[in-house]
């Protein structure tokens, strides 16, 4: 059951990029949104509309009165003109001078009233207003209801009132607002219908062409296109397709036929290409510098730029010193390119790892006394299975780093010397005293000619090899390495497998 769920939530993921999905997304969200738009359109600009139209009819209303009572179409009953205006317009009239002359309704006498007492109890908002013509929307503080109000003075001295109700505007607003609604719906309904019906016909192919294309980038070429009578750029592309794969599967199987006895040969001749080109880069890059001390030195003694003998004798050393470090950096790189491209081979033998790093110790007695490092190293009987001479050059490694790169910490250098078994194995360590090596470089100075030294000093900096060595010969025997953080310094460590003692 898991399975086919699975295969169902891809499948519906697979559905939801299709070409008919799109579509149907692209045509629901546009009418959703044109909907939306007419719906936002509506509240805001109907209701406006409306009051402007409802201003136009009152300030008719008012002059229809105001003409009567000056004597033009006196032929007309105005009583009932102005019932028909009552009806018509759902206005409310009340007309006035000391008493009431005509008045549609109570209780619109009564709100008048009211407002003439007391003016607090209308809220009142001025759309219209002149010398003797005001209309005003105000809210009935007894019903709640609001209104368009129009009070003018006519030319004769009566007072007129027309009201009308404003709240049936708003149900229009919101009536109309759901009738679009419900017309989108449906719209959106019968659209995705006709889109999921005449695509169809469109994707199809196209469905089948995506099909067959991934076969193809499977390497099976069993399917191909279903040609028709058509001419359209589909049933063109097809029938493209299947010349492409008629093409691609006889090219395909005269290359396997091929490539089985080519393959070791150019596996191998790949290999020592990219040794050969990637031994050239690095002795380009590195060589640069030497090669131009070198330069410049030999040109001064040539020149005979310095006259006297201690000068030329500085020159030469010079020369001789940047030659050694070359040699040293060449012979160093062709260690690291064999190890590094498998054409290195072992010579593993049994010895006592402590003899080997009591040696280094000695070695380096004088540089330890001169930097005024106290070393840590309890020379304990330790025996392993490995190269010598390789496991000599990756401790060499590790402790003349340790050297260059002590400092002082609560009065003190230190280098400490130790093992820790575990298992067959047994883990070198070599720890210094000083700052801590940043994150981002802890997995840096294993690469080639990295240094954490930005200044790169030649006189102390080293090859930049050094530690890329001890990675390939740990990469190449499957020992682990690596590199710590401490809290007063840093420990490099290395691990190889114990021999029976």
């Amino acid at each position: 059951m898991k399975l086919d769920s699975k295969k169902i939530i891809i499948k519906l993921k697979n559905k939801f990029h299709t070409i008919r999905t799109k579509l149907f997304l692209t045509l629901t969200v546009t009418i959703a949104i044109i909907i939306g738009l007419l719906v936002v359109t509506n509240s805001i600009v109907l209701e406006k509309y409306y009051l402007y139209s409802k201003q136009e009819e009152l300030m008719s209303a008012y002059k229809l009165i105001n003409d009567y009572y000056n004597g033009v179409n006196t032929g007309q009953n105005m009583e009932v003109e102005l019932e028909k205006m009552e009806l018509s317009n759902n206005f409310d009239i009340l007309i006035k001078v000391n008493n009431t002359i005509y008045a549609s309704s109570r209780d619109f006498v009564s709100s008048l009233s009211d407002e003439l007492v007391d003016r607090d109890r209308l809220n009142e908002n001025i759309l219209y207003n002149s010398d003797n013509v005001t209309i005003k929307r105000v809210i009935d503080n007894k019903t709640g209801l609001s209104f368009i109000l129009l009070s003018a003075t006519l030319d004769n001295g009566y007072e007129l009132y027309i009201r009308v109700a404003i709240i049936s505007i708003q149900e229009s607003v919101q009536i109309a607002n759901k009738f679009l609604v419900l017309i989108g719906f449906i719209a959106i309904i019968i659209s995705g219908i006709v889109v999921l019906v005449i695509s169809k016909k469109f994707t199809s192919p196209i469905e089948e062409l995506q099909d067959i294309t991934k076969r193809i980038s499977e390497l099976d070429f069993s399917r191909r296109y279903q040609e028709n009578n058509s001419k359209d750029e589909i049933n063109s592309l097809g029938k493209n397709i299947n010349i492409m794969t008629d093409t691609l599967e006889r090219t395909i199987n005269q290359l396997k036929s091929s490539n089985i006895e080519l393959e070791k040969d150019i596996e191998e001749k790949s290999k020592t290409d990219e040794m050969r080109k990637q031994f050239i880069s690095d002795v380009s890059h590195e060589l640069k510098t030497p090669i131009a001390l070198i330069q410049g030195y030999a040109e001064g003694l040539v020149e005979n730029v310095t006259k006297d003998e201690e000068s030329r004798k500085f020159y030469a050393e010079v020369i001789l010193d940047e030659s050694n470090k070359m040699d040293t950096l060449v012979k160093k790189l062709l260690e690291l390119m064999k190890l590094e491209y498998g054409k290195m081979k072992f010579n593993l033998t049994k010895f006592n790892i402590s003899e080997l790093i009591s040696e280094d110790i000695r070695k380096s007695k004088k540089m330890l006394e001169e930097q005024k490092i106290e070393i840590e190293f309890s020379n304990e009987p330790m025996y392993v299975i490995a190269d010598e001479f390789y496991i000599e050059q990756a401790f060499t490694n590790y402790f003349t780093n340790a050297i260059k790169n002590a400092s002082e910490v609560e009065g003190k250098k230190e280098i400490k010397i130790s093992y820790e078994i575990n298992q067959n194995k047994v883990k070198i360590k070599v720890f210094n005293t000083g700052e801590n090596i940043a994150e981002e470089n802890l997995n840096r100075i294993w690469n080639r000619f990295y240094k954490v030294d930005t200044s790169r000093n030649r006189e102390n900096g080293g090859t930049g090899i050094g530690l890329s060595l001890v990675r390939a010969i740990m990469v190449s025997t499957n020992n682990k390495y690596g590199v710590e953080n401490k809290e007063n310094g840093v420990e490099f460590y290395f691990e190889l497998d114990l021999a029976d003692k």
